[in-house]
């Protein structure tokens, strides 16, 4: 399947992490919220957000699949965080991108049920024009249309989460 064009470039990017931060810095104030990184997708974007926090943020991942080419399907989870990790904290779950909002619900109650005070979603990009699951992603990167993306983690049976641009697959 071929490569379309830039949706969005590096340079945007770069530029949308530290705004994040920002933002989840004022919003938390001295509480250091547990960042939760939904893996394999979410990898870059989890590494350019902790590497932009001013201090030590404490990290954990949960390796979820729900995609099979472009169809999302069946989600599975590989839970790493534990209940000991969760119970008391206040968590922020790292997204690449929230589609249907079928995994991050998913996540969100699990992390609720294992003692999270609290659970909020950050999301490198969101489609909200796909929204089945009722859910708030408090931090978005970027809003995009209804268009399948590889790039900055996110990929296509595989490949191309190294590139560093986000761009649109031609499906």
């Amino acid at each position: 399947m071929p490569l379309g064009d830039i949706l969005i470039p590096e340079a945007d990017i770069a530029r949308v992490i530290p705004r994040l931060v920002g933002r989840i810095l004022e919003d938390y104030g001295d509480t250091q919220p547990l960042l939760v990184g939904v893996m394999d997708g979410a990898m870059c974007f989890l590494v350019d957000l902790m590497r932009a926090f001013p201090g030590s943020v404490d990290v954990a991942t949960a390796r979820v699949q729900s995609y099979s080419g472009t169809q999302s399907g069946e989600i599975t989870v590989e839970w790493r965080p534990s209940q000991q990790d969760v119970e008391g904290r206040h968590v922020l779950l790292v997204e690449d991108i929230v589609d249907t909002g079928a995994t991050a619900d998913f996540l969100v109650r699990r992390l609720t049920a294992l003692g999270a005070i609290s659970v909020e979603v950050c999301a490198l990009l969101n489609k909200p024009s796909r929204r089945v699951h009722d859910l708030k992603v408090s931090y978005v990167g970027f809003d995009i249309p209804d268009v399948f993306v590889v790039g900055c983690g996110l990929d296509y049976n595989g490949a191309y989460r190294n590139l560093r641009d986000v761009r649109k697959m031609n499906v």
